[in-house]
């Protein structure tokens, strides 16, 4: 009765070694070459600008916000252009009029934004 549960129990015990052996050998080898202390350059403020590990309730500057929405935008544009692309011998006419729209849309907007400034980091 038993032995009909042993694919299973081996299926765990695989599922275990597969998750969680990575990490654990990870974390060994880490502690093994002494780099389980995260240098000076890691802590350092690269993306948010402000240190790590301080008050979360701290004030920052708002063009972080406004470099992150912008990145999206645009990545999304990119998204959008590659099955585009590759499909543009089916769509047709009609599929051309609506990208080149939705180009203009955008261009028009990053014109705005440039003109605004908001792409000026002083």
């Amino acid at each position: 009765m038993l032995e009909n549960y042993f694919p299973i129990l081996a299926f765990i015990v695989v599922a275990l070694l597969v998750g969680v052996g990575p990490t654990i050998g990870g974390w060994v080898c880490s502690t093994l070459l002494g780099m389980n202390r995260p240098d000076s350059e890691k802590l350092s403020p690269y993306e948010c600008g402000f240190e790590a590990f301080e008050d979360a309730r701290m004030k920052f500057d708002v063009r972080y916000y406004l470099v992150a929405i912008l990145f999206i935008l645009f990545d999304l544009e990119i998204a959008f252009l590659f099955p585009w692309a590759v499909a543009l011998n089916e769509i047709g006419l009609f599929g051309f009029v609506s990208m080149m729209l939705f180009l203009l849309i955008l261009v028009v907007g990053f014109i705005y934004e440039w003109m605004k400034g908001a792409l000026d980091w002083e």
